[in-house]
């Protein structure tokens, strides 16, 4: 990810430590600030704002950046790592828009402005919606607010999603992706595990020729078979105990930061201009039904519900559906013309 200004990350034995420091490397350089070992916590952004001199924030309590905080740090005890990060990433736009003012005058007006500001990104400005709604139930509990801040905001439709990836996208990952990128890519086109699990999969996870493990977001326990192409690439990489994916200091990564990575080395592939590695999870399922598996079974190895997979595998359902009948409709024509 990319970090704020002032702030550097350094790394020795193995481990990042993160430090501000305002005018590093010039003669007005101020004093170097340790932060938090992690940036998609709130703890971390709690820390830079007092190091570059927001202290004020914690005086005015009822400040929209204030209720942020208090917020965030409640929920990362009732929710999963990617969840929290979505909403610290959506809720920075509130800090951004009304930090400093207090909560109580936020109203469903001023969410709407935003979310119409938002409108040219619907995914976007649905996740910011989501993050309001999840702020406000949480600020009306701590006598923050005595109305909800998003009544009668509606969020925009969407017409896609994370799109499965194109036979060229896949060989252009194949072709270009090396090291521990390309491990992950692989570990996603032929599990179809969100990147949570992805993260934390590694040798002791192997049981009887496949991956039998416990999804951090649901706790649904499945067993994902090692497919063939899957395995042959696994036999090159490095034997090392723990995770498969590592950074090359050795230390393990958190989905995002690895999606950060990702994302640095797709920028060096213009086939890859507009993938995500969420897509992925999509293009598992339908090569799985284009393999012949049902929906049921799909659903088994990937640990998604029926609906999830039926709505994944409609798209591909249909173009076969389509492809047999233009054969249908040739082997009629051919039949008709050897009469003739």
């Amino acid at each position: 990810m990319e970090l704020p200004k002032g702030v550097h990350r350094v790394e020795s034995r193995g481990k990042e430590f993160y430090y501000f420091q305002a005018g590093r490397g010039t003669k007005a350089a101020g004093p170097r600030v340790r932060l938090p070992n992690d940036p998609h916590t709130p703890e971390f952004w709690q820390a830079l704002r007092q190091a570059q001199g927001d202290n004020h924030l914690e005086v005015a309590a009822h400040t929209v950046a204030n209720a942020v905080d208090g917020y965030l740090a409640t929920a990362a005890k009732s929710v999963g790592e990617e969840t929290l990060y979505n909403y610290r990433r959506s809720l920075e736009i509130a800090r951004n828009a009304w930090g400093a003012l207090p909560i109580a005058g936020v109203r469903p007006a001023h969410v709407l402005a935003i979310m119409n500001g938002l409108a040219s990104t619907p995914g976007k400005a649905r996740n910011f919606l989501s993050a309001m709604k999840q702020l406000s139930g949480w600020a009306i509990t701590q006598d923050l607010i005595d109305k909800s801040m998003v009544d009668g905001v509606k969020p925009f439709k969407l017409t896609g999603g994370h799109r499965p990836w194109t036979q060229e996208q896949i060989a252009a990952a194949e072709r270009y992706l090396v090291g521990v990128i390309r491990q992950g890519f692989m570990l996603y086109l032929h599990t179809g595990q969100r990147g949570s699990d992805i993260v934390k999969l590694g040798p002791t996870h192997i049981d009887e020729g496949g991956f039998n493990l416990k999804q951090v977001k649901t706790g649904r326990e499945v067993w994902c078979p090692i497919l063939p192409e899957l395995a042959a690439e696994m036999a090159t990489w490095p034997r090392r105990p723990g995770p498969y994916v590592v950074q090359e200091s050795g230390a393990t990564y958190t989905r995002n930061l690895f999606w950060d990575h990702f994302d640095q080395a797709r920028e060096k592939i213009p086939e890859l201009a507009d993938v995500t590695l969420h897509g992925l999870r999509c293009t598992a399922v339908i090569r799985l039904r284009h393999a012949g598996l049902s929906v049921p079974q799909i659903s088994d190895i990937a640990g998604m519900s029926l609906a999830t997979v039926q709505r994944y595998c409609r798209f591909a359902d249909r173009k076969e559906g389509g492809k047999a009948a233009l054969v249908m409709l040739e082997e009629r024509r051919t039949a008709k013309e050897r009469k003739l």
